[in-house]
């Protein structure tokens, strides 16, 4: 009877803590872009309690954005946009705050702050329809999908809301027939100066045409 031979080589032996070492290095990647991406909820929770109860006035601040500014390095701007997209979530979009919502869920479909800031942005345009605001929300919170494209199809959607004025769009019928009927002529000119089939006076003829047509755009 043959006996296995059970025993791993050096270099075998090495490959496999190798992998585990991978293994256990992209698992530390992958948790730590999940606290970059949700970081900003934390600062922004203790930031509304500071600035709810007025707690720096016990820090020797007399404004909120002193405090902010000259000890903690975040401008008014940043700080502000901070608290309202916080309290955006708490308020409109609690589910988000939930134990188990963040775990659960890959990294690449965490939201981050930037894009759930646009999100805000868009819940308070009066254009954009219930269906409108689910579609950009499924995108930020299920697909996490970045602030850049949330942007782009909040403008596409903002655009095809806006209201038509009938007399701006008909100033941009007449510019675009103007322009097509200004290439028509330059493309004319270009074959009449080749071909010769034409007297050169009317060529000028056709290019005052051609001034007086581009000085209608």
């Amino acid at each position: 009877m043959s006996v296995v031979d059970l025993s791993i080589s050096k270099k075998e032996q090495d490959s496999i803590k190798l992998e585990d070492i991978n293994n256990t290095l992209r698992e530390e990647v992958l948790e730590y872009a999940k606290n970059f991406k949700t970081s900003w909820l934390h600062l922004g929770r203790h930031l509304y309690a500071i600035w709810q109860d007025k707690l720096y006035y016990s820090w020797n601040f007399e404004k909120f954005e002193d405090y902010t500014e000259k000890e903690l390095g975040i401008k008014k701007s940043l700080c502000t946009k901070l608290l309202k997209t916080y309290l955006f979530v708490e308020q409109d979009e609690p589910e988000y705050l939930k134990e188990g919502f963040v775990e659960n869920r890959e990294t690449l479909k965490v939201p981050n702050y930037d894009a759930i800031d646009v999100l805000r942005m868009a819940k308070r345009k009066k254009e954009l329809n219930v269906e409108d605001y689910q579609k950009l929300r499924g995108d930020v919170f299920e697909r996490g999908i970045e602030a850049g494209a949330v942007r782009k199809d909040l403008a596409s959607i903002m655009k095809e809301r806006k209201p038509i004025d009938p007399e701006e769009e008909r100033e941009n019928r007449n510019e675009a027939a103007i322009k097509k009927l200004i290439n028509a002529i330059e493309s004319f000119k270009k074959d009449m100066a080749v071909l010769k089939m034409i007297p050169d006076e009317i060529v000028e003829e056709v290019r005052g045409i051609e001034e007086k047509l581009a000085g209608q755009i």
